[in-house]
């Protein structure tokens, strides 16, 4: 059986998203740090790995994968993880929160697009205190429709949570204000208590001083 491995970035909110599936499952796996404050996403090696310059990177099961969502799906279609359900509606309603997240709220506040934004006039702590609240708002009523059970969309993880978590991180590392957003913050608090969620935390992957 091949080695799998992550490219890995202890902050970045999509490498943070496969390291709590690759948890969630008990998949073992060797981390290869990719510096994105350094430039390592853009140097050679990273690039052979990801042509688009970015991370995670997943080698598993013989293939190399990228981007977090694809990834997360191949992880839930191959090992019936259970992350999306069965019924289309309801799998339509998962992946329409999850999306919000990672499509919408993510891409503003990529690195490089926030480091453009600087370079512009924008401050890095003000461009995220206006996009990410902005973005919650939306995911806020989302969840709010479905309230029911501790997680987004039940008591089973899906999806959602697996996005939701690194959002929530980096919302706080920025001092983002989320009292106006309370049934983000309870489906929050339900994951932060489950072991694979902290196991995958940015904390456990920050590389030694």
């Amino acid at each position: 059986m091949p080695e799998t491995v992550l490219y890995d970035y202890w902050r970045s909110s999509a490498a943070y998203r496969v390291r709590i599936g690759l948890s969630l499952l008990g998949i073992p796996y060797r981390r290869l740090p990719v510096d994105l404050t350094a430039g390592e996403q853009r140097e050679p090696d990273n690039l052979a790995c990801n042509p688009q310059g970015l991370v995670p990177t997943l080698d598993i099961d013989g293939r190399r994968l990228t981007q977090s969502l694809a990834i997360l799906e191949y992880l839930d279609e191959t090992r019936q993880a259970g992350w999306l359900p069965g019924d289309a509606g309801r799998r339509a309603e998962v992946r329409a929160s999850a999306h919000a997240i990672a499509m919408d709220i993510h891409p503003v506040c990529n690195l490089r697009v926030a480091k453009h934004a600087v370079s512009l006039g924008a401050t890095m702590e003000g461009w995220m205190r206006h996009f990410i609240p902005l973005g919650l708002e939306g995911v806020e009523g989302l969840l709010s429709r479905d309230a029911v059970g501790r997680f987004s969309h039940g008591d089973a993880v899906t999806l959602t949570d697996i996005c939701l978590v690194p959002q929530l991180y980096n919302a706080r590392r920025w001092g983002v204000e989320l009292a106006a957003f309370p049934r983000i913050l309870a489906v929050s608090d339900a994951l932060d208590a489950l072991a694979a969620f902290q196991a995958a935390h940015p904390d456990r992957a920050r590389p030694a001083a």
